[in-house]
């Protein structure tokens, strides 16, 4: 029997693997919206055209092992393992007794051993890891200390959703039976964007620096004492970054300047500066970020491309990003928070449907897209 697969970070796919998902996500998105549209909105034509969601997780239960608080990744989790016919089992810090009575090894085998996943919400990363070493089945970083996959997947799908924004055409076929079927047009190509990171260096911008440069995008990084500072890329991830060539060709600049690190900017992301178990340090925190607060006036002055887009994993605090930002035509921030759903579902239907992170099984073959992730 094959070794179950696992998900801990997007370092550890490669560049066809992140497409293939990429791929599978806007299909599962544009495939499913329509079964959840109101009775009767949809013409019996486009009706006869749906088909049912990939049903790979029927019968299956899959184990949401969270040891932190968790908006859009659970709700993400459990509503699209419903989709794929499956059941989420929450087991929450004060449901069981990991980390009371119990090892997080013999835990990790005895939720392995009645469920057929496990996404897992943990602290340090060595947890996740440990989790991955003992689990029968696959297991998937639902967020650690270091890392957190889902979330960059979903923050890629919606800059290629909104490409047109870059200039490109997101109309990809002139086919009328594929204008008819909407939900079958291929996902829209993304061109080299350069993407300014505002910040403090946390989990998701550590995806982001081992994923985007990969993908042909520019990092501009800025955050208070540089790469090497307090607020820099820990050394297991910058170990990452180097193995992966992604600070090779000008993929990353690294500044302390927000400022300079907006110029030339397609796109502006930014991200807590206090992430949970670190209130205590907030006050020293603010002060160490003064005048990295995301605004128009820091991006006219930085010189941004005129038409940048803002991006935030959420949830936001006023003090990252200013309401006319966050709450304007600019901000992708809730589009990102949507699509959370499905590159989880993207990632459940592979991982824990069919243990195959390829797409040899789930890889759906759209026209004019056939062997755009294979052949990438």
């Amino acid at each position: 029997m094959p070794s179950p697969p696992r998900l801990l970070t997007l370092a550890d796919l490669s560049v066809p693997q992140i497409k293939r998902l990429l791929t599978h996500s806007a299909y599962l998105k544009n495939n499913t919206l329509p079964w959840l549209s109101t009775h009767g909105s949809l013409s019996f034509k486009r009706a006869n055209d749906l088909s049912l969601p990939s049903q790979s997780l029927f019968g299956k239960s899959i184990a949401l092992l969270f040891s932190k608080r968790s908006t859009r990744t659970r709700v993400a989790a459990e509503s699209s393992t419903v989709l794929l016919g499956g059941r989420a089992v929450f087991l929450g810090r004060e449901d069981i007794q990991l980390g009371v009575n119990e090892s997080l090894r013999d835990t990790t085998r005895i939720v392995g051993g009645m469920c057929d996943g496990i996404f897992a919400r943990v602290g340090e990363h060595s947890e996740i890891e440990e989790i991955a070493k003992y689990s029968p089945v696959p297991v998937v970083n639902a967020l650690s200390s270091l890392w957190h996959p889902t979330q960059v997947l979903a923050t890629l799908l919606t800059l290629h959703e909104h490409a047109n924004a870059f200039g490109v055409n997101s109309s990809t076929s002139t086919d009328a039976s594929q204008k008819r079927l909407a939900y079958k047009v291929p996902l829209p190509e993304l061109p080299s964007l350069t993407i300014a990171y505002v910040g403090d260096s946390a989990n998701v911008f550590h995806d982001m620096l081992v994923t985007f440069p990969r993908l042909g995008h520019k990092l501009r990084v800025a955050t208070p004492g540089g790469r090497e500072g307090q607020y820099g890329a820990p050394t297991a991830v910058w170990d990452r970054v180097v193995e992966l060539e992604c600070d090779k060709n000008d993929g990353i600049w690294w500044g302390t300047n927000p400022k300079e690190a907006v110029q030339g900017a397609d796109v502006v992301i930014t991200d807590t500066w206090i992430s949970m178990g670190q209130e205590a340090e907030a006050a020293q925190r603010y002060k160490d970020f003064e005048g990295f607060q995301v605004t128009e006036e820091l991006c006219r002055v930085g010189g941004a491309n005129p038409g940048w887009k803002f991006m935030h994993c959420l949830p936001r605090k006023q003090n990252e990003v200013d309401d006319e930002v966050f709450y304007g035509p600019r901000s992708l921030a809730f589009q990102e928070g949507d699509n959370r759903k499905w590159t989880t579902m993207a990632v459940f239907d592979a991982v824990f449907g069919h243990w195959d992170l390829d797409g040899d099984q789930w890889l759906t073959k759209l026209p004019n897209n056939e062997g755009a992730a294979e052949n990438a």
